[in-house]
C-alpha cells in the first residue's frame, strides 16, 4: 500500500479531515481497496459522512478522479447520509455492473432518499439502453426496476424521481404513466410529469409545459421553462421573455437556457440584453446560452466571444436591468 495512502487512513481515524490528501483515494488498486475498507467502517460516524460528501465534491469538480470504488463500498455503510451521496457520487459510472448495485438500493434500501437517488441514477442507463449503447438486458433490468418503483413505492419522492428516470423511454406506457402524473393531486408528482415531458423529447406534451409557464410554484415554472427548451417549443418564446423578469433567479436562468435552445431573432434580441445585466449569474447565464445558440441554430453570424457584442446595438439597446422587455 503507498505511504501517502497508509498516512491518509491513520490520519482519518483521528477524525481529521485533510481534504488536499483526499486524492490518495483515487484510482485504488484491488489491495489498497481493501485496506480502506478495512478501516472504513470503524471511522466516526462524523468522518465518514464528511470524507464522502468532500469525495463527491473533488469528483465533479476534477474529472481526472476516480473515487468509484470507494462510492461502491459506500453503498453498504449503515448510514443513510453516507449511502446516498456515495449513489450520487456514482453519477458518471456508465458501466452495466452498476445496475444490479443500483437496483439493490432502489428495492431494499429502508432510506427513501437512497431510493429517491438510485431512481435517478438509474435514469442514465434507460437512456443508453435507448440510444443502443447497452445490450438489450440491462436496460430492461434498469427499466423494469424503475417501473416496479414508479407504481409500488410507498413514498412519492421515490415514485416521481423514477418517473423522471423512465421518461428516457419512449415506450408508450410511459407517456401513459407521465399523463397520470400531470393530474395527480400532489404538486411534486405534477412537477416531475413536467420535468419528464420535457426529457421526453416529445412534441404532444407542448400544450401542458406552455400552461405551466404561468404556475404560482416556481419550481413548477422552472421546470416548464427548462422543458420549453428540451421540446424546442417556438410558440413558447414570448411567454419566456415574459419569464426572464421572473422573481426567482433559478427560473430566469431556466428561461434563458431555453431561449438559447430554441433560438430565433426575439431569443437573440433578448439574450443580447440579458449579457449585459449587473446580475452576475444571469449575466454569464445569457452568454452562454447565446454561445449555444450559435452552436445549434448557427444564426449570429460567427463566434460570439464573452465580451463580443455589437457595439451599435449595444448604443440602440441603453436599459435598466428591470426593463428588459
Amino acid at each position: 500500500m503507498r505511504r501517502s495512502l497508509q498516512s491518509l487512513l491513520t490520519t482519518l481515524r483521528g477524525g481529521s479531515l485533510p481534504r488536499a490528501r483526499l486524492y490518495d483515494l483515487s484510482n485504488l488498486e484491488e489491495e489498497e481497496m481493501a485496506e480502506v475498507r478495512a478501516v472504513w467502517f470503524d471511522l466516526p460516524l462524523e468522518t465518514r459522512q464528511r470524507t464522502i460528501a468532500a469525495l463527491a465534491e473533488i469528483a465533479e469538480d476534477d474529472f481526472e478522479v476516480n473515487f468509484g470504488e470507494v462510492f461502491r463500498m459506500a453503498l453498504e455503510d449503515p448510514d443513510a447520509t453516507v449511502r446516498q451521496v456515495a449513489v450520487d457520487g456514482l453519477w458518471e459510472e456508465d458501466d452495466i455492473r452498476m445496475i444490479p448495485l443500483l437496483l439493490a438500493r432502489l428495492r431494499e434500501d429502508p432510506a427513501t432518499e437512497v431510493r429517491a437517488a438510485a431512481a435517478i441514477g438509474l435514469g442514465r442507463f434507460v437512456l443508453m439502453g435507448e440510444l443502443g449503447k447497452i445490450r438489450p438486458q440491462p436496460y430492461r433490468q434498469a427499466y423494469q426496476g424503475l417501473l416496479t418503483a414508479h407504481t409500488s413505492d410507498e413514498q412519492t419522492e421515490v415514485r416521481r424521481r423514477a418517473l423522471e428516470s423512465l421518461a428516457y423511454s419512449g415506450k408508450r406506457e410511459v407517456a401513459a404513466l407521465i399523463g397520470a402524473a400531470y393530474q395527480h393531486p400532489d404538486e411534486k408528482m405534477r412537477v416531475s410529469a413536467i420535468f419528464a415531458m420535457g426529457r421526453s423529447a416529445d412534441e404532444r406534451w407542448a400544450s401542458c409545459v406552455l400552461e405551466q409557464l404561468s404556475a404560482t410554484n416556481p419550481e413548477m415554472r422552472y421546470e416548464a421553462a427548462r422543458a420549453c427548451g428540451e421540446l424546442a417549443i417556438e410558440e413558447a418564446i414570448p411567454r419566456l421573455v415574459r419569464l426572464v423578469n421572473d422573481t426567482d433567479p433559478e427560473v430566469r436562468e431556466a428561461t434563458i437556457w431555453s431561449l438559447g435552445q430554441i433560438g430565433g431573432d426575439e431569443a437573440r434580441r433578448v439574450l443580447r440584453l440579458c449579457a449585459q445585466v449587473e446580475d452576475e449569474a444571469m449575466r454569464q447565464a445569457a452568454r452562454e446560452a447565446l454561445r449555444e445558440l450559435e452552436f445549434l441554430h448557427g444564426d449570429l453570424g460567427g463566434l460570439l466571444l464573452p465580451f463580443d457584442f455589437d457595439e451599435e446595438e449595444e448604443e440602440e439597446e441603453d436599459f435598466e436591468d428591470e426593463d428588459l422587455l
